[in-house]
């Protein structure tokens, strides 16, 4: 009992706030052992793993170069002109984020829990709910890292990094990563059957095509703008365009913070979730 006690003394009171949060069941602070076995598993499937980092680069190529030399300007951040490249480079980039971290956290996770059941066997091991969900995350947001990386090494080739408040792209491409990887994975729990996955699809492509990837807001009717204003990727892409252009302020924060909540709920939600459909 005295030893006891000695240890609960010695214990650091952050400490002590993180288990009245997540109870001890749910946490074992293991959740590197699974980011670990899923460097492991793809170490020979490197191929498809880089793979989803070349879609993107695509639509730079082709509507950037392409359709781009039938557009004079469009209007930035800022209101200045730049060129058609320059504006959708950035939200290309804010999309690979999103890809990389949505489809790794969905399809990877769905197969996982139901068909190997590998998240039964972990939690025979001191690991719990929060590590599978965190080390699921984790991974999801190094695949997004890795393609927001890749893509940020050809906009500096082709020339569209215009501010060394570009420097800040890639953590904040992290941080986007997480917060898709974290919603995905809370979705991906509440999924029955492979048919469920057209959802996943009927999300992220309207989100792709109207967050103003390749047009300025200013084109949608009013009532389309303010659901536009409203949806993640409208917010990574401001952020990315803001810090490859060199046009930042204040506002930026309220983006950041708007990514920090997400991944926060998405976080608590997938945890949550997973520890009543594996412990239940």
């Amino acid at each position: 009992m005295t030893q006891t006690l000695e240890r609960e003394k010695a214990r650091p009171a952050s400490v002590g706030l993180l288990w009245r949060v997540i109870p001890p069941g749910l946490y074992g602070r293991r959740a590197s052992m699974l980011v670990e076995r899923s460097a492991v598993v793809n170490r020979r499937a490197w191929f498809v793993l880089v793979g989803g980092a070349f879609e993107p680069m695509l639509f730079l190529w082709s509507l950037g170069l392409g359709f781009g030399q039938m557009v004079n300007a469009v209007a930035g951040p800022d209101g200045r002109p730049i060129s058609y490249a320059a504006f959708v480079a950035p939200a290309l980039l804010a999309a690979s984020a999103m890809n990389g971290a949505v489809y790794d956290a969905t399809f990877n996770v769905f197969f996982k829990f139901k068909y190997v059941k590998l998240y039964d066997a972990m939690l025979s091991t001191p690991m719990g709910p929060m590590d599978i969900a965190i080390g699921e995350i984790s991974w999801a947001l190094l695949r997004g890292g890795l393609y927001s990386a890749g893509f940020l090494g050809v906009m500096l080739g082709m020339g569209l990094i215009f501010s060394p408040w570009a420097l800040l792209a890639l953590p904040a491409a992290l941080l986007v990563a997480f917060a898709f990887a974290a919603v995905g994975m809370a979705a991906t729990t509440f999924m029955r059957s492979w048919q469920d996955f057209d959802l996943v699809q009927l999300a992220v492509l309207p989100l792709f095509l109207f967050s103003t990837t390749f047009y300025p807001l200013s084109v949608y009717p009013g009532w389309l703008q303010a659901v536009v204003t409203w949806t993640p990727l409208y917010h990574a892409i401001e952020l990315m365009r803001g810090l490859t252009l060199g046009v930042v302020g204040w506002g930026m924060l309220g983006h950041v913070a708007y990514f920090a909540v997400l991944a926060a709920v998405g976080t608590v939600v997938a945890a949550r979730r997973l520890g009543k459909l594996l412990l239940d």
